[in-house]
């Protein structure tokens, strides 16, 4: 059986995120209104349709997301006028991995995931730690087990490379992105080789994850004993 999200009222009055039975399946079984299963005090104000699809997938579909949001708000509007809709895509790193479902109910905060990603992390942090652990969500790194010490520069170069792995950046861009203009202390494009030389040295025996691309500039590599955590921040709902 599955479960659809509707919204609580506690006696805080903070509005909530709460599961009950899909009442499409619990029709026959319970055909009363669903508000039987509610506790006292609380009414159905909406519910969340959570749909896990990227766009690769949408388009072997011969559709993109835009315009599966477009088609479920025409229906909602045809079944019930006065309905409001919100839609939101919900952004990740490439080659973040997982359900493409578990990504959405991340992104937007639904409990139960973030929860379930907090256990995770917790999980892995007891074991015995080995390889380069980035940690986007704590902003840290860890190299075999230990926390290294990366100044706020370093891990913002490490963790701009790392979000857009596979793919190599050119110096303009990192000096653009990382430093306002006109701030004292942005480095020139040569010299951001210096900032990389830095990170690579505390990297230590793992520096070759920062790659240099001759003449162009350096790109993130990913190997088996690196893992990094984006935690339950990272991927973000971006509206349509």
């Amino acid at each position: 059986m599955s479960n659809t999200a509707i919204l609580d009222r506690p006696t805080d009055n903070r509005p909530s995120l709460r599961l009950v039975p899909d009442v499409a399946e619990t029709a026959e079984a319970a055909p009363a209104a669903p508000q039987r299963h509610l506790p006292p005090g609380v009414a159905p104000r909406g519910f969340a349709l959570y749909v896990g699809l990227d766009e690769a997938k949408a388009a072997a579909s011969g559709v993109s997301l835009n315009v599966l949001v477009d088609a479920l708000r025409r229906t909602i509007a045809e079944l019930s006028p006065e309905a409001e809709t919100y839609a939101t895509v919900a952004l990740a790193p490439v080659g973040a991995g997982g359900r493409d479902v578990d990504v959405v109910r991340l992104a937007l905060h639904e409990p139960s995931a973030v929860a379930r990603t907090k256990a995770e992390e917790t999980e892995d942090e007891d074991r015995a730690p080995g390889g380069v652990v980035v940690d986007i969500s704590r902003k840290r790194v860890l190299i075999d087990g230990e926390s290294a010490a990366f100044t706020f520069k370093e891990f913002e170069l490490l963790q701009y490379l790392v979000l857009r792995e596979g793919r190599t950046i050119e110096r303009t861009e990192l000096v653009g992105s990382l430093w306002q203009q006109g701030d004292a202390d942005a480095p020139g494009e040569r010299t951001i080789d210096v900032h990389v030389r830095r990170l690579r040295a505390k990297l230590g025996r793992y520096e070759d994850i920062v790659r240099t691309v001759r003449g162009v500039g350096y790109r993130f590599d990913r190997h088996a004993d690196v893992v990094i955590r984006y935690g339950h921040g990272t991927p973000s709902p971006d509206r349509f």
